[in-house]
């Protein structure tokens, strides 16, 4: 009987994958920092028992000392954590797998893939709910989709689901830190646990689940564009059962935002017990939600897995993966090297483990036809090859050039250019970022840093786009020459106000070759010239 050793074997994600590798015939050896706690899980394991480890300690001696085919790492937490586990798993010739959701530690494993060849000996990091669940239900979604512009994946865990210490201080460790994302066609800068919306997660014959979710930080942020063709943009979302709960922490979040403190994971220890004080609240039910947006020939498609778990069953979803890997390693069916969890593993492995629990799960897709198409109906497929181009946006998009922004000069203008926060006056570079959420858009225009941002979207036979709390109705007509807005009305707080107290603004947009090309003026009556731009941009 081959034997594993499984550090955190009797912790929250530890203890489950301690029962189902003991269920699978694997001599368990339940190893932890408190050696009580691990004897009397182990004593409930039929072939197990409890020893004590600290991976922070001698795992050489460790390994040395109990000889177990494979090192499983269930403690963590693996955020800011070196690979001194790993390594001796190389140097004793032990296969190696852990449960991490660490993005610099998971994506960076494959440094030690020459070592780990050298040796002969299967390292695999991320064995859990992403990247290694995600990823596999990522490539079943893009089947046929010849480009992907937008991947998003948010997760949702009940209330009961009470999470160990180290996954405590991965949640704290980076809210309110600047996360690195790619969205627009680059890299941007936001926070963890920002960014804060509702999601629905739905499965056809079960409840639909609505819960608030925000910004979390994970290997696929970095795995995603890298390798999925289109190089798409990767959002990842987390959230508790209950929205207090992450609204308590997106404001400890700006703590660490504003420099007031260095990091949340010192109060994970007071994290478990106030969640310990709600368990007997909430519902037993989690969610996982995997989206992608891309392109199919001419068309746009969006793609999407939900699954629902009831009855307690989704704290067991994050050990699947694992316990999939370990009978591969059993069977030799993995060659020796470092790697990521991402592409080892396809979601119909994981349907014979889903059929023994209480979840239901479906794919879906749509075709999606975007904003401007359904505004102008036909006449949008008269448009120039470049001006159609721009502005057919699913998920997420970016486009690149120069454009050139003149200000008014009176003081009024001057002033009312900087509560809209336009650009300053000059030569710019220009990034537009474009993002399409239910069938809404959102334009963050980018002048060679100074940005600002409007929404669009459809209302009858208009578009609206808004800015803060004014909204303005166009009527949009095109040819062949190019696309014109015509303003018909417009709305303070919601509130019709006159027309002829409204901003004027001839907009066009035309293309020349492959590039974009566009043409705003915009004054307003009694003030005259506010801000005119323009120039031309490359959409990536």
């Amino acid at each position: 009987m081959k034997r594993v050793l499984i550090l955190g074997g009797y912790g929250g994600f530890g203890a489950r994958l301690s029962r189902r590798l003991a269920s699978d015939g694997w001599q368990v050896l339940v190893a932890g920092r408190d050696a009580n706690k691990a004897e009397v899980f182990a004593a409930s394991l039929p072939q197990a028992s409890g020893i004590y480890a600290d991976r922070n300690g001698d795992v050489a001696v460790l390994l040395s000392t109990w000889q177990p085919a494979i090192l499983i790492d269930a403690a963590g937490p693996f955020q800011g954590s070196g690979y001194h586990v790993v390594e001796a798993c190389i140097a004793a010739r032990v296969d190696y797998l852990d449960l991490a959701d660490a993005r610099d530690f998971v994506t960076g494993i494959g440094q030690l893939d020459a070592a780990a060849q050298a040796a002969g000996v299967r390292i695999i990091s991320g064995a859990s709910s992403v990247p290694a669940l995600s990823g596999a239900v990522l490539r079943h979604l893009c089947i046929g989709l010849d480009r992907v512009d937008a991947v998003e994946i948010a997760i949702s865990a009940s209330n009961r689901a009470t999470a160990g210490p180290s996954v405590a201080s991965a949640i704290l460790s980076y809210a309110g830190k600047p996360l690195r994302l790619w969205r627009g066609r680059r890299w941007q800068r936001v926070f963890g646990w920002s960014e804060r919306r509702r999601m629905r997660f739905a499965v056809d014959g079960v409840r639909p689940i609505r819960r608030l979710v925000a910004l979390a930080d994970v290997p696929d942020h970095d795995l995603v564009p890298s390798n999925l063709s289109g190089k798409p943009a990767m959002t990842f979302y987390a959230g508790p059962e209950f929205a207090f709960q992450l609204r308590t922490i997106a404001a400890l979040g700006w703590l660490v935002r504003l420099g007031w403190l260095r990091s949340l994971s010192s109060l994970a220890r007071w994290l478990l017990p106030l969640q310990r004080l709600t368990n007997w609240a909430g519902s037993d039910r989690s969610a996982m939600h995997v989206e992608a947006n891309g392109r199919r020939g001419d068309q746009l498609r969006t793609v999407r897995w939900t699954l629902i778990a009831e009855d307690g069953d989704g704290p067991e979803i994050p050990v699947l993966a694992a316990q999939l890997l370990i009978r591969r390693l059993a069977d030799d069916a993995l060659p020796p090297g470092a790697r990521d969890a991402s592409g080892l593993l396809s979601l119909e492995d994981f349907q014979p483990l889903f059929d023994q629990l209480h979840i239901r799960h479906q794919s879906s897709q749509s075709e999606y036809r975007p904003l401007y198409a359904r505004v102008m109906g036909d006449a949008f497929y008269a448009l120039p090859p470049a001006v159609r181009g721009m502005h057919r946006i699913v998920g997420d998009g970016g486009a690149e050039g120069r454009a050139t922004v003149t200000r008014g000069g009176n003081i009024l203008a001057k002033l009312i250019a900087n509560i809209m926060r336009f650009p300053p006056e000059g030569d710019h570079t220009l990034h537009v970022h474009f993002t399409e959420r239910d069938g809404a858009e959102c334009w963050t225009r980018d002048f060679g840093g100074h940005r600002f941002q409007s929404h669009l979207s459809q209302a009858g036979a208009q578009l609206v786009e808004r800015f803060g709390p004014l909204r303005f109705h166009f009527d949009l007509s095109g040819d062949e020459t190019g696309l014109r807005m015509h303003m018909t009305r417009w709305t303070a707080f919601g509130l019709p106000m006159p027309l002829f107290l409204g901003p004027k603004s001839n907009a066009r947009e035309w293309g020349e070759g492959d590039r974009f090309h566009f043409d705003v003026p915009i004054s307003l009556p009694l003030i005259g010239p506010v801000i005119h731009y323009r120039g031309w941009l490359n959409k990536s």
